[in-house]
């Protein structure tokens, strides 16, 4: 093991950083360029860019007098205005013996595409807009047109391998699900994009946030293949071609005391090993995984639209809080055969790596962009025919083979839960167990939430990666009750909500969960060719005869999808993303029977990874560390005068978010604006029979979930304050079968405290509740025999019969204990009432010394009786 750790490379196994593989491009940050008028002549074809205001304007230059397998494109990056650019066209179409002919106008420019003969121009033609995150707006892409790079272009034959390969390409809809922005980097996360911005007026740019990645990030670039002829041309690609990504993005506006909070979800997938359902499955060489998808959760509370405060701020607004989860594939090498026509068919593992190389791979990237690992497996634990059980038992000894290796404060958290078993035993197990799973997972990874500095902002320090067999439905329900969690908390750090638990069936969570329901329709529409089979409703089982119906139909949308057409869809996705790449003599696409060496590079160059060091070093130290040791302790942290200094064009040139979100001539009505379509919470007030105005915090149904969950979620801080209060006190664990023995647990607690016991003077037991008769119809469960009350003698005093008296009784052993009457007023209302935490709330006493003649008594008393309270 030793001679193939490959120790050698200072790339994986030091602790400086790698150097990214990039090609450098500049960023012009005076103007945007929003629109593009395509004209041609014999010679030469120029694309004209112009702002949204279009007073000013840029001119790209294609080549048509190469060869048609040849691309060159030219910029000489100079700026004209309306005038300059209406005389050069008139200067260009003069000099041109057929004259300067107008192609097309569009908004948005993807790449360049080849097939057998010349290259093509893919444009965006419409687009609409779907979320603003402060005052950028984000397009989807609505009508796309491919332009051939060619000055005497002929339609192919019907029959020919360019036609079948264009009508390849345009089975992958463009038009569905695919997104841009010409002023948001929307490929990388909120804490990434906000955290350069704040290094870059500190000048230091060098350092690299995430790790390796100093720009956008490739993993989600969906045109990145359609870039990549271009990116040897100009230097400046960026400004002419706008990064697409595939997946989900939405926005809602959350209305409260008439203020508007934005709540935006950004799905990216990654084009990494990405396919169709049963077509890609697990990981490849690479360590990129099926279905592999980001999922951010932006919070804004618009008292502001630009990421700057006030009075020349930069980047510094504390109105923008993010949460970031991850889903993807077991990363093991595992496939399911669709061809028997099965609605399941069986899993087979394909090759065993008793090193799991791959997913060490997968697992060093999530380090790289996220930080610290939480792995929540959704899959079965228990099966009569072995399925699922197979790749249970293989992750997990993947985990515990490589957390064997890692620091003990960088290993793997991993958690295994049967959601389908749970789903299918009666109650709200599913919802329970994800809220506390939800509650620790936030807690450990906490949100962003900028700050004015490096030291006010706080830092998503994780992810939780999240998975089932498909990453579809069970995955999608628990990303919901992650989010959920998450919204709370990131509400509360905006001040809005002084409690993080949000109650099931408010507005607010009712608006979240139509969210989270069309992002995993989205995605299982991408993956899996259907909606999702079983949602929110079905683990929540509410209208479970509707909801049932829809899961059957939806099972045999996906089963034929799967079944009939997604071998069509992977060869789209395989050529738009470049996987495949026509080559004269070899076979075509449609002729091949496996695309898996497409997706596999095996290459025996290089150094081999470590078996055992399988991290990079660099990798696994945290964003907060790593600020700390370069910004923070060197007594750089962000100040005016730096911003001043080290930013191009302060205070006026560094955001151009105001020519975009405020166009002139672009609306005539207010109502036609973005923000007042957006979906709101103002629409549920539309559906009220009454003009009572209802918190968006409110439940609707103030159901007894609500309840038990908020007090199994409490914040972790307020659980500590209220366990200091009552002494930190050892809790065990309560049968909540069993509310008498609840009671019996929380008497036993109170009674573990050496030298001080919960005493008040002036209160009296008995004249409350007579209790510990010598007739009794309720018995608590058997004590062991070292506290047996027939086992031990007692002296006549000891015991209390009914002939004695009730002043004997009270006098002897119920004076000056306070006991917690309402505690007792709702023990038996078993519905709806969680009495530990009930009892913790109330339970308001002082503390005084017994002596230890009097300790001795009661607990002689209190521990030694199998009799019940009986209540008057």
């Amino acid at each position: 093991m030793e001679n193939n750790q490959g120790a050698g490379s200072s790339e994986y196994f030091s602790g400086q950083p790698p150097t990214a593989v990039t090609h450098k491009q500049r960023r012009t940050t005076k103007f945007v360029l929003g629109k593009f008028t395509i004209y041609g002549t014999k010679e030469r074809i120029y694309i004209v860019g112009s702002n949204r205001r279009e007073t000013m304007f840029r001119i790209l230059e294609i080549d048509l007098s190469i060869p048609q397998d040849e691309l060159s494109v030219l910029e000489d990056n100079v700026f004209f205005t309306r005038n300059e650019i209406m005389n050069i066209l008139s200067g260009l179409e003069e000099a041109s013996e057929e004259g300067l002919q107008k192609k097309l106008t569009c908004y948005g420019l993807m790449g360049f595409i080849r097939f057998t003969g010349c290259y093509y121009l893919v444009t965006v033609t419409k687009c609409s807009q779907v979320a603003v995150i402060a005052g950028h707006f984000i397009y989807h892409i609505d009508g796309t047109e491919l332009v051939p790079i060619c000055n005497n272009y002929k339609r192919p034959d019907k029959y020919s391998t360019e036609a079948n390969l264009i009508s390849t390409f345009q089975n992958l809809d463009l038009t569905k699900t695919f997104y841009f922005s010409t002023t948001y980097d929307i490929t990388n996360t909120l804490q990434t994009h906000l955290l350069r911005e704040k290094l870059k007026a500190v000048d230091r740019s060098d350092i690299s946030i995430p790790n390796g990645i100093p720009d956008i990030n490739e993993m989600f670039i969906w045109n990145s293949y359609l870039l990549k002829p271009i990116l040897s041309c100009i230097d400046t690609v960026y400004d002419w071609f706008q990064p697409v990504i595939h997946g989900f993005i939405d926005q809602v506006n959350v209305s409260v005391l008439g203020k508007s909070i934005y709540i935006t979800l950004i799905a990216r997938r990654s084009h990494q090993f990405a396919g169709a359902r049963f077509l890609k499955r697990g990981v490849n060489k690479q360590g990129y995984v099926a279905n592999e998808v980001e999922t951010e959760q932006i919070v804004a509370d618009m008292v502001l639209t630009s990421f700057h405060q006030p009075g020349n701020g930069y980047y510094d607004s504390d109105r923008y809080t993010s949460f970031v989860q991850h889903r993807g594939s077991i990363p093991l090498y595992w496939t399911q055969e669709a061809s028997n026509l099965t609605a399941k068919p069986p899993i087979q593992i394909n090759s065993v790596d008793p090193y799991f190389s791959s997913a060490a791979l997968h697992f060093d990237m999530l380090f790289q962009r996220y930080g610290n690992i939480q792995v929540l497996n959704l899959i079965k634990t228990k099966e009569k025919n072995p399925r699922e059980t197979k790749l249970l038992r293989e992750f997990e000894e993947c985990i515990a083979y490589l957390n064997q290796f890692l620091p003990d404060v960088k290993k793997i958290d991993y958690k295994s839960w049967d959601m389908s078993r749970a789903s299918k035993q009666d109650g709200q197990g599913v919802i329970e167990f994800l809220e506390v799973y939800a509650a620790g997972t936030v807690a450990r990874s906490g949100v962003f939430h900028n700050g004015r500095t490096f030291k006010e902002t706080l830092i998503q320090e994780g992810i939780c990666r999240s998975n089932c067999i498909d990453c579809l439905d069970r995955t999608n329900a628990a990303q919901f009750v992650i989010g959920k969690r998450a919204l709370g908390v990131q509400l509360k750090t905006l001040g809005i909500i002084g409690d993080s638990y949000l109650e099931y069936d408010s507005d607010i969570v009712n608006i979240l969960t139509e969210l989270f329901h069309d992002l995993g329709d989205t995605i299982a529409l991408q993956y899996g060719g259907s909606h999702l089979v079983n949602t929110m409703e079905t683990y929540r089982k509410i209208n479970q005869w509707r909801s049932h119906s829809r899961d059957m139909i939806e099972s045999i949308k996906r089963f034929y999808s799967n079944s009939f057409i997604d071998a069509q869809r992977q060869d789209a996705i395989n050529l738009f993303l470049g996987h495949y790449v026509w080559k004269k003599g070899y076979p075509a696409l449609w002729e091949m029977n496996t695309d898996a060496y497409l997706h596999n590079e095996y290459s025996s160059e290089g150094e081999k990874r470590s078996y055992t060091h399988w991290w990079n070093n660099y990798h696994i130290i945290g964003v907060s560390e790593y600020i700390k040791r370069n910004i923070l302790d060197q007594g750089n942290d962000l100040t005016f005068e730096k911003v001043f200094r080290n930013v191009r064009g302060y205070p006026g040139a560094f955001d151009n978010y105001w020519n975009e979100y405020y166009i002139p001539r672009n609306v005539t009505w207010m109502h036609d604006l973005f923000a007042y379509n957006m979906n709101s919470t103002r629409r549920y007030h539309t559906m009220r029979t009454n003009r009572k105005e209802l918190s968006p915090f409110a439940s609707r149904k103030q159901s007894w979930i609500n309840s038990k969950l908020r007090t199994i979620t409490l914040d972790q801080k307020t659980t500590d304050s209220k366990r200091q209060r009552m002494g930190n006190r050892n809790q065990e664990k309560l049968d909540s079968k069993d509310e008498l023995q609840l009671s019996n647990n929380n008497l036993d607690m109170a009674l573990q405290i050496k030298s001080k016991y919960i005493i008040n003077s002036n209160s009296s037991l008995y004249e409350k509740f007579p209790a510990l008769l010598d007739t009794w119809e309720i018995h608590f469960s058997e004590p062991s025999d070292a506290n047996s009350f027939e086992d031990r003698s007692h002296s006549e005093n000891d015991i209390i019969t009914d002939s004695e008296s009730t002043e004997k009784s009270h006098g002897d052993y119920y004076n000056d204990i306070l006991v917690d009457t309402h505690y007792y007023d709702v023990l038996f209302k078993v519905d709806d009432y969680e009495p530990y935490e009930e009892y913790r709330k109330h339970f308001l006493c002082s503390e005084t010394s017994l002596s230890p003649e009097d300790l001795k008594l009661y607990q002689k008393f209190a521990f030694n009786t199998q009799k019940d309270l009986v209540f008057a």
